[in-house]
């Protein structure tokens, strides 16, 4: 897999139980607010909400619900604290000064409501008081995965089969099938070590999918390469698995055991973490031959479920 504005080759080699492909790496090196869920009456506890209560809430700037501290004007116009500091103390209705005035009953009247997820289409059947909701709907299970893909600024969010779909459709990003791997990453000057170099290849194995990543960065002062692995799935689905990564030539092998990390740990939170396996890169011109003109580093993978 190539990333975009590069150029990739497949190569298969003799490798039993695995799958064996060459690429070469190319230089290249994001959250959005989701809309405001429908709400409806749970029936059971609380106050019912409604349309005409649902328009109280809704700051006039953006348009979020409110939540406390809800300020108001003189004239009794409403809105976030948030958007209070946007508009410079000013009320955006009739232009009055804002001052400090808290609208305490909306407030008591928000207290008072219970709500669904906003992922409640996604599959979370969750009922929450007005203010608890927001810190729920930050760790929803439920909620769209960002796209792992590291070598752009992808906006797309979604679950996993339709990342999946983007990945290859959008991305381009190589699919394969199987727990064993050998991969080899090919570059044709091994100097250049910036924080742009970096591959993407997706793993179906056990029934999900594995991000491996693969890239060229500078820790510190040093130059190195770095390969880990990514599950596309919660994190407590992801302690379920294993993995290990090995690097090594001219009689010498560097070797990493570890889980995968969620996709829900971005890519650099992972890689600045230092969560995998991790080569310098004096030695991965010495596994590559030693000529430092070129590298030509094999990294083997496999991927397991713990009992």
């Amino acid at each position: 897999m190539a990333p975009a504005g590069g150029t990739c080759k497949e190569v298969h080699e003799p490798y039993p139980a695995a799958a064996d492909y060459s690429v070469v790496i190319s230089k290249q090196e994001t959250t959005s607010t989701p809309a405001k869920s429908s709400i409806f009456s749970p029936g059971q506890r609380g106050i019912c909400s409604s349309a005409g209560v649902d328009a109280l809430l809704e700051c006039p700037v953006c348009t979020n619900f409110m939540y406390s501290p809800i300020y108001q004007c003189l004239n009794g116009h409403t809105l976030c604290s948030t958007c209070k500091i946007r508009v410079h103390n000013v009320c955006p209705i009739c232009r009055s000064e804002l001052g400090d005035i808290r609208c305490l009953a909306l407030e008591k009247v928000a207290e008072s409501l219970e709500l669904p997820c906003r992922y409640k289409n996604l599959g979370c059947r969750e009922i929450f008081q007005y203010f608890s909701k927001p810190s729920h709907e930050q760790q929803c299970q439920f909620r769209p995965y960002n796209c792992p893909y590291a070598g752009s600024e992808c906006s797309i969010t979604g679950d996993i089969p339709m990342l999946v779909a983007h990945l290859r459709e959008d991305h381009k990003v190589d699919m394969h099938n199987g727990c064993t791997f050998n991969h080899r990453y090919v570059k044709s000057n091994p100097q250049e070590v910036e924080n742009a170099t970096w591959m993407l290849t997706v793993f179906n194995c056990f029934g999900r999918q594995f991000c491996l990543h693969f890239e060229a960065f500078q820790l510190g002062m040093a130059p190195v390469y770095m390969a880990f692995l990514r599950f596309m799935g919660e994190e407590y689905e992801a302690r379920k698995f294993s993995y290990s990564l090995e690097v090594g030539g001219n009689g010498r092998k560097l070797t990493w055991v570890g889980k995968p990390r969620s996709i829900r740990d971005g890519h650099r939170k992972v890689r600045d973490s230092q969560d995998g396996l991790i080569i310098q890169r004096s030695l991965a011109l010495y596994f590559s031959g030693g000529d430092r003109q070129e590298l030509k580093l094999r990294v083997a993978g496999n991927i397991w479920k713990e009992e």
